[in-house]
């Protein structure tokens, strides 16, 4: 007679249909008793965490054999769809490790512990988390899928991407409570954050490498033969009582905090911020900078003058909207000159010979 399987409650000693305060409580001092720092076993702690994230979802059994290589097995068939469906079964898979990773570091910091381990798939790579006792998160490796929130600084050696099919908590958002959000060198590294990932730093600063989102190509769906409609993912980055440091953002970004400073801005980008810095020359293509009461824009040319789309817009947070290359006819871009909202605001409130100030007399129309 073969022996019977070993089923989730049996991993974390408990009996069959324990409470929810039960289940969390025997994880809880299994992972404590299995810690690296006493010597516990890395396969363990892992089959224990499985067990309770399986327990937390009402499943019973973990994943057989079968049917772990069923999940583990990379698609190489033609059809798109397909491979569509199968990128998204990794996408889950891996979101449900960030889930694991995240359970484990908040378990860590509730015991005022440090400690290091792997998460991930070998498919698309395993991620190593390491958090040290004074309460840091070090993350190394490409992040695929799925949601991390941490009470903490997050320091990141890798790229973010996020699985823009998907939908839910499978896409890509890294949500820090206190402390800031900071990719190591990311411009030597070139490390990125793309594909529709977001990232938030509700209480300290992001800094990060290049910025891309993705716009994609849909049937109509209504059916029509012929007829598409474009759908856009924008890498959203959020830091609303810090500062965002970025390098070049393209392709459908969105940037929102107390301070932006960032280099160039190319193709559906939106800038919401108290106080805005662009050190690049570029600013095309259905580009937007929203500029809230009391800040300042500052734009920084080296050369003969910024490259400005004719839809590139500058809009005051009381909705005084203006095109950014009148800005520049009148010599008010560039050089590291700084315009306050306030001078913005009183544009066209007198008549154009009172209309004078430190950039000299100028018209600027609204649009």
């Amino acid at each position: 007679m073969g022996k019977m399987a070993e089923s989730n409650y049996d991993i974390l000693g408990i009996k069959h249909g324990a409470s929810e305060n039960e289940v969390r409580a025997a994880f809880r001092k299994l992972v404590l008793d299995h810690h690296s720092d006493r010597g516990g076993d890395e396969e363990k702690i892992k089959k224990i965490i499985q067990a309770y994230e399986d327990l937390k979802i009402g499943k019973t059994y973990p994943d057989s054999d079968d049917e772990r290589v069923k999940k583990g097995r990379v698609y190489s068939g033609d059809s798109e769809e397909e491979k569509r469906k199968r990128n998204l079964l990794l996408s889950v898979d891996v979101a449900r490790e960030m889930k694991l990773a995240q359970e484990w570091a908040s378990l860590l910091a509730r015991n005022g512990a440090g400690g290091s381990k792997l998460f991930g798939s070998k498919e698309l790579g395993e991620i190593e988390f390491e958090r040290k006792q004074s309460g840091e998160l070090f993350i190394k490796g490409k992040f695929w899928a799925g949601q991390l929130v941490y009470d903490g600084p997050v320091f990141m050696a890798g790229s973010i991407t996020s699985p823009f099919f998907a939908e839910g908590d499978t896409k890509t958002h890294i949500k820090i409570a206190n402390g800031s959000f900071t990719m190591v060198d990311p411009l030597k590294n070139n490390f990125v954050v793309e594909n529709g990932a977001k990232i938030t730093a509700e209480n300290g600063d992001i800094v990060v490498g290049n910025l891309t989102g993705i716009k994609e190509l849909l049937q109509d769906p209504q059916g029509r033969v012929g007829i598409f409609i474009t759908k856009e993912h924008y890498t959203e980055l959020r830091a609303p009582r810090g500062k965002i440091v970025a390098a070049n953002a393209r392709e459908t970004v969105l940037l929102d905090a107390d301070t932006v400073v960032v280099n160039n801005l190319i193709n559906n980008i939106k800038v919401r911020a108290k106080n805005i810095t662009v050190f690049g020359t570029t600013i095309n293509y259905n580009c937007e900078l929203e500029l809230l009461a009391g800040g300042t824009l500052v734009f920084h040319d080296e050369g003969s003058g910024f490259a400005l789309s004719d839809d590139a817009l500058l809009k005051l947070e009381n909705g005084k909207r203006f095109k950014l290359r009148e800005l520049k006819t009148t010599n008010m871009v560039g050089h590291g000159r700084q315009i306050t909202y306030e001078y913005l605001d009183c544009i066209g409130k007198k008549p154009e010979k009172e209309n004078r100030g430190r950039f000299g007399r100028f018209r600027l129309f609204k649009k």
